[in-house]
């Protein structure tokens, strides 16, 4: 597989989920050390999900995020542009109503969800700005977003370490564990070249979201975005 670049279509990273879908849970847990899954609990716990509400689970991938909102009693959606992922998650989670759609123009009435969220996926989409006015579009008036996505460390220091982990050590481990690693370098580079806290909280303002705010996780490697619609 060519490495996607960063100017890529939404082809390219449809196929190249596609393509990493088989062992995307088992290499997300090694590369992140194991934190993917404390990142996920706090999710949780940022959106928290009421029995009957329903929630928009965007990038949803093969459905680990999913799963947990379903176990609150809620009515969660998973959605994803990548059928290689869907077809994953239907085949572990078959419980769940797993839909494909596009972060620019979601299946979904206006108002649907009560609350919506995407995890490490709004990078990936072609337009994020347009991704969140068409998440505020689906959301109920007086809904709630929780966006989880790597940012910057906020530790000089530690920052340098882990870009030089990104882009030295990332690409070796993935050729160990991914059934397609070339697609991990590519998420490197799209890592490093997303805004930090402060400039995506400003990209939610502009997208029509209200008092955005955030809060660090791993000393910034990843940040939780929140506002209300």
């Amino acid at each position: 597989m060519v490495r996607a670049e960063l100017d890529k279509q939404p082809s390219d990273v449809r196929r190249m989920f596609d393509a990493v879908a088989k062992r995307y849970d088992v290499t997300n847990d090694v590369l992140s050390l194991g934190q993917d899954r404390r990142w996920r609990r706090e999710v949780i716990a940022a959106v928290d999900p009421r029995p009957g509400e329903r929630v928009l689970d965007l990038a949803a991938g093969t459905g680990t995020s999913s799963q947990p909102f379903a176990d609150r009693g809620a009515e969660v959606v998973p959605c994803d542009f990548s059928l290689g992922m869907l077809q994953v998650g239907k085949r572990s989670l078959p419980h769940l109503p797993f839909t494909a759609g596009d972060g620019t123009a979601l299946p979904f009435a206006d108002g649907t969800f009560d609350a919506v969220t995407i995890s490490f996926g709004l990078r990936n989409i072609v337009d994020p700005l347009a991704g969140l006015r068409e998440l505020r579009r689906v959301t109920r008036p007086g809904g709630r977003l929780v966006v989880c996505e790597f940012s910057h460390p906020t530790w000089p220091v530690f920052r340098t370490v882990y870009l030089e982990y990104l882009m030295r050590a990332l690409p070796p481990i993935a050729r160990a564990v991914s059934s397609s690693p070339d697609a991990y370098v590519y998420l490197a580079e799209s890592i490093r070249a997303w805004p930090d806290q402060a400039g995506l909280a400003t990209m939610l303002a502009d997208a029509g979201w209200q008092q955005p705010e955030w809060r660090d996780l791993s000393g910034g490697i990843v940040a939780l975005h929140r506002a209300t619609r």
